[in-house]
């Protein structure tokens, strides 16, 4: 593999946005011909803001899961539920299987993008040859399940719009719910950010 030309030597450009495929002009800006977008070979300090937003993330997950994030008032009885305390309670009421959902969406998936994009900042930095391939397919993965890190805060939205029955029950979301929303959303741009092409280019694109 080592011995196949590679897009930078055949002079080749590729557009980050639509990802077609240009002529690229050395000392020159060179737009997209397909969607007028700018071409760069490497995205603009990709280290330096998937760093920043990684920590930021992290720092908005330790609320998320120590705040509540739905009360549920019920004839009186007023219960607030974290993230973890509402997926034993799923358990304990007979349904280990949204239970084991929620647990994997909400706890499971932010933890391994947090040690996946984590990975992959510094194996790219250090220029490390190590499954290079592999790492690639991480960074795919990474983004494919990074939507539904999401179902959390559906399910708050979701029950605080049906289950409203007067004064016998009432859900209302609670202050957790908005910083796991921001977790997400953070994690997100964090992956978003991080240019897969540095996995490849070891030190040679360093921010």
């Amino acid at each position: 593999m080592s011995g196949l030309p590679r897009a930078g030597d055949l002079g080749l450009i590729g557009c980050h946005v639509c990802g077609m495929v240009c002529r690229d002009v050395p000392g020159h800006d060179v737009g997209c011909p397909r969607c007028g977008s700018a071409l760069h070979n490497r995205k603009a300090a990709s280290y330096t803001r998937c760093w920043a937003l990684l920590i930021a993330a992290f720092f908005f997950y330790i609320p998320a899961n120590v705040l509540p994030i739905m009360r549920t008032v019920s004839v009186g009885d007023v219960d607030d539920n974290t993230i973890l305390s509402g997926v034993i309670e799923l358990w304990v009421k007979g349904s280990p299987d949204l239970a084991v959902i929620v647990f994997t969406a909400s706890i499971v998936v932010p933890v391994l993008k947090f040690f996946a994009l984590g990975l992959l900042l510094i194996s790219s930095q250090r220029g490390s040859g190590w499954a290079r391939r592999q790492r690639a397919k991480l960074y795919r993965l990474v983004e494919f399940i990074g939507y539904w890190s999401m179902l959390d805060v559906f399910v708050v939205a979701l029950l605080t719009a049906l289950v409203q029955f007067g004064f016998f029950s009432q859900v209302e979301p609670l202050p957790g719910v908005v910083f796991f929303g921001l977790t997400v959303v953070i994690t997100m741009l964090a992956s978003m950010t991080f240019d897969p092409r540095l996995i490849w280019d070891g030190r040679d694109f360093d921010d």
